[in-house]
C-alpha cells in the first residue's frame, strides 16, 4: 500500500473514496436566502423532542452566515438527475450566487426555507445548535417538516465524480 507523507492529503484522497449523497443546504430570512452543496449532512436522531440531522459548512461561505442569522435550513438531498443544481450551488458555473435560486425551480416550506423542487427528499429544520470546529461551521437542526418526492434514487459523489446507487445481488 503506497504512504502518503502529507497527513491532510492523504485524509482528502481517503476520503474521495467514500461515496455520500449530494444535498444542497438552503436557507432564507433576515439573513438573507443563500444556498450550498454539501457532502458532510447525516441523520443525527429520529428519537426525541423531533428528529434532528448534522450539516457541515465552510465558515467562509455566506450560506453558513445565513444560517446563523435567519436560524433555519433546508437539507434538499438531490436525486440522480440533479448534476447540474449540486453544480449551480458549488459555484462550479458563471451564475453569480445572487441569481442561483433564479435557475431553479423551488418553494418555501412550512417555516419559509427554500424546498428544491425535483429532491428525493427536503428536510425544513430549525437550528438547534451551532458549533464552529477549524474551518467549518457543524449546524444540528430540528427537523420540522420532511417533503418526499417519487424519485427516490439519490445523487452520489465518490471517487471525485458523481455517482448512481445500484442494486448488487449478493449470493
Amino acid at each position: 500500500m503506497p504512504e502518503i507523507a502529507d497527513l491532510r492529503a492523504a485524509f482528502v484522497e481517503g476520503m474521495s473514496r467514500a461515496s455520500t449523497f449530494v444535498a444542497v443546504a438552503t436557507t432564507n430570512g433576515e439573513g438573507g436566502r443563500a444556498g450550498v452543496t454539501v457532502s458532510s449532512l447525516t441523520s443525527v436522531s429520529a428519537d426525541g423532542e423531533q428528529p434532528s440531522l448534522l450539516v457541515c459548512i465552510n465558515r467562509q461561505s455566506p450560506a453558513a452566515t445565513a444560517i446563523l442569522l435567519n436560524q433555519a435550513f433546508c437539507a434538499n438531498l438531490l436525486a440522480e438527475d440533479q448534476q447540474e443544481i449540486a453544480n449551480l450551488f458549488a459555484g462550479r458555473s458563471t451564475t453569480e450566487r445572487g441569481e442561483r435560486f433564479d435557475r431553479v425551480n423551488w418553494t418555501a416550506g412550512d417555516i419559509g426555507q427554500p424546498l428544491l423542487a425535483g429532491a428525493t427528499a427536503s428536510f425544513e429544520c430549525r437550528l438547534a445548535t451551532a458549533l464552529l470546529w477549524e474551518t467549518h461551521h457543524i449546524f444540528v437542526g430540528r427537523v420540522s417538516a420532511v417533503r418526499l418526492s417519487d424519485n427516490g434514487s439519490a445523487l452520489l459523489y465518490g471517487q471525485r465524480a458523481y455517482r448512481r446507487a445500484i442494486h448488487l445481488d449478493v449470493k
